[in-house]
């Protein structure tokens, strides 16, 4: 196996451990056991546990910011930006559920890298904000609450991951088109 193959072998391991058991309850002897392999070769390719944190949070939450950032400077409708937006968090769900699990749950931890973090957590959420007002504004929303609707939406998107491990059998294309549509009637101008 090359570096970068144990390497993301190692980041994954961990994923699946911190969602399991939170990140504060892991040691990297955790890790290291569930790989088959000694603690100590661990550090060859990862310098601690809250490196792996890092990793798993912090390129998740670049992910999330990078696609939300180019949906935002699409020439679409609000309704179709959120749309977007919404499929956009399910793809992220569905084929990173275990990293998503620890950005939702330990991103506390994160130490060093907290403040870059909570930046971009707070850039996503204004995305959606911005949205939501620019649909309100042109009269596809009704007008409601931003506060609440975006509540509302975030709370849906960002509990997903919990539910879609227990009913994975939903196909991707259902879920997008569900979820979204039950997500949007609420909100849409009638």
């Amino acid at each position: 196996m090359t570096k970068n193959t144990r390497r993301d072998e190692i980041v994954r391991t961990a994923a699946i451990l911190f969602k399991k058991k939170g990140y504060s309850a892991v040691t990297m002897r955790d890790i290291a056991d569930s790989l088959d392999i000694k603690a100590s070769s661990l550090y060859n390719h990862i310098q601690s546990k809250q490196e792996l944190l890092e990793i798993l949070v912090i390129s998740l939450a670049e992910e999330f910011i990078n696609g939300m950032n180019k949906i935002m400077n699409l020439p679409i409708s609000a309704s179709e930006k959120l749309r977007l937006a919404i499929d956009f968090h399910i793809d992220i769900t569905i084929h990173n559920n275990e990293a998503l699990a620890a950005l939702n749950n330990d991103w506390m931890h994160l130490e060093e890298k907290l403040p870059y973090f909570l930046k971009m957590r707070n850039d996503y959420e204004q995305n959606f904000r911005t949205i939501i007002e620019t649909g309100m504004t042109s009269g596809e929303f009704v007008k409601r609450d931003v506060e609440i609707v975006l509540f509302s939406l975030l709370s849906t998107l960002r509990n997903l991951y919990l539910w879609y491990a227990r009913k994975g059998r939903v196909s991707e294309d259902t879920l997008k088109n569900n979820m979204a549509d039950t997500l949007l009637k609420s909100i849409f101008s009638t």
